[in-house]
C-alpha cells in the first residue's frame, strides 16, 4: 500500500507550516483529490501547462511547486490563459498542484537557506525575525504528574527555542480549591476546600501549534478542570522570517565576489549597483522579490544584498551602503526544486520524485 497525497501534504506542511505564509499567499493543494494514492511527484518552481505535460509522461500524479498557479480566486475556467489551461489539464488528467510558496520562503531551512548553502554563507541567520507568532503558556499541575503533563505539551511542539528544546520554566507553590457538589475531583473531596503543592511551568508555543498543544495538556493533566493561560508574545521567532545573512568563508574583492556568485548560482549576468571599496564578507540574500529587505541588510551590516525583481529607482537605495545585485527571480529560486525533493526523500523514499526538466522561466537573455 502506498501513500496518499494528503501524507505528503501533511509532511510538507510540517516543514513549512502554512500559518507562516502571507495573507496574499495562496500556499495549498490547488487541484487534486487528498485521498488519491501518490505515483510519482515532479518538484518544479512553478506549474504550467509543460510541468502538467510532464507529470503526465512520468506517470506522475502530483506536482509540488515552489509557486501557486493560482493566486486569486478564478470566476471561471474556460481556457482564455495559462493559468486556466494549465488548472483544466491538471483537473482533467487527475493531477495534484500542491504549493509551497512564502511559507518555504520563512522558515530557516527553507529557499533563502538553500541560497546561503549554495553560496558556502556560515554561521547563517533570519534577515528579518517575524514576531507574534509565539505565546507562553502557563499552566499548574501537581508535582507528581509534572513530567508526564509536560512531556505531552513537548511532543505537540510546545517548548522549542531555537536549537534548543524541551525548554521550560517551572516554581513550586501552593494551589487551592474547593470541588462542588457535582465536581468530580482527582483530588480532595466535593464541597471541602483544599490545598495542594503543584508545580507553575510556562513553556513557549508557537502559534499555530497552540490547539495541539492545549489538547495534549488537558488529556495528560489529572485535573478535571485545568488551570491554565495562554499569553500572546511580541518576540520575534528567530527561526522564521524573511531573507537570510551570513559570512563568507573569506573576504573577497568585488569582482572577484559578482563572478563567484555567478558561478554558484549558475547566472548568465547579474544586475549590480557600484562596486564599494572595501573588501566583500557578509552577504545578505531573499530568493524572489527582496527588495523590501534592504534597510535589514544594511542594518545587518552587509556588504551584499543578493535579491531579484529590483525596479530602477530602487538601486539608489543602495545609496553605496553596499553592493545591491539583482539576479533575476527565477535564477535565485530555481534550486528550491532541489530542496523540496530532498525533503521529500527524506520521508518518502520509495515514491518515485522527478525535478522537472522544463525550463520555466518567462524571460530570457542575449
Amino acid at each position: 500500500m502506498g501513500y496518499k497525497i494528503r501524507e505528503v501534504i501533511s509532511y510538507l506542511e510540517q516543514i513549512a507550516p502554512p500559518a507562516y505564509q502571507e495573507s496574499y499567499d495562496n500556499a495549498t493543494l490547488i487541484t487534486g483529490d487528498s485521498k488519491a494514492e501518490v505515483t510519482g511527484i515532479v518538484c518544479s518552481l512553478d506549474c504550467t501547462e509543460s510541468t502538467v505535460d510532464e507529470a503526465i509522461e512520468l506517470g506522475a500524479n502530483m506536482i509540488v511547486a515552489h509557486h501557486p498557479i493560482v493566486f486569486k480566486g478564478l470566476k471561471s475556467l474556460t481556457g482564455r490563459n495559462y493559468v486556466e489551461r494549465t488548472i483544466i489539464k491538471a483537473i482533467k488528467n487527475n493531477i495534484a498542484i500542491y504549493a509551497i510558496h512564502t511559507n518555504l520562503d520563512h522558515v530557516a531551512h527553507g529557499v533563502n537557506k538553500r541560497i546561503s548553502d549554495r553560496l558556502n554563507l556560515l554561521n547563517t541567520k533570519i534577515l528579518r525575525p517575524k514576531k507574534q507568532l509565539l505565546s507562553k503558556l502557563v499552566f499548574f499541575v501537581p508535582e507528581l504528574q509534572k513530567d508526564k503533563v509536560l512531556q505531552a505539551t513537548y511532543s505537540a511542539g510546545a517548548g522549542k527555542i531555537g536549537e534548543y528544546s524541551d525548554c521550560s520554566f517551572q516554581m513550586r507553590g501552593t494551589g487551592t480549591f474547593t470541588p462542588s457538589a457535582k465536581a468530580n475531583p482527582t483530588i480532595g473531596n466535593r464541597e471541602n476546600a483544599q490545598e495542594e503543592q503543584e508545580i507553575r511551568v510556562e513553556v513557549l508555543v508557537s502559534n499555530h501549534l497552540l490547539p495541539r498543544v492545549l489538547k495534549n495538556m488537558r488529556e495528560a493533566h489529572p485535573y478535571e478542570e485545568v488551570a491554565y493561560y495562554v499569553q500572546g508574545l511580541e518576540n520575534e521567532n528567530q527561526e522564521v522570517g524573511a531573507g537570510m545573512v551570513g559570512s563568507l568563508p573569506q573576504e573577497m574583492e568585488g569582482e572577484e565576489f559578482l563572478d563567484y556568485l555567478k558561478a554558484k548560482m549558475d547566472l548568465q549576468v547579474i544586475k549590480h549597483t557600484e562596486i564599494i571599496s572595501r573588501k566583500i564578507n557578509k552577504i545578505a540574500v531573499c530568493g524572489g522579490a527582496g527588495i523590501f529587505l534592504l534597510e535589514d541588510a544594511k542594518k545587518a551590516g552587509a556588504d551584499v544584498f543578493v535579491t531579484a525583481d529590483v525596479k530602477y529607482h530602487e538601486f539608489f537605495d543602495a545609496d553605496g551602503a553596499l553592493i545591491l545585485c539583482d539576479i533575476g527571480h527565477y535564477e535565485s529560486e530555481i534550486f528550491t526544486k532541489e530542496l523540496l525533493r530532498e525533503f521529500l526523500s527524506q520521508n518518502f523514499p520509495n515514491i518515485a520524485l522527478y525535478l522537472t526538466k522544463v525550463v520555466t522561466n518567462p524571460t530570457s537573455y542575449r
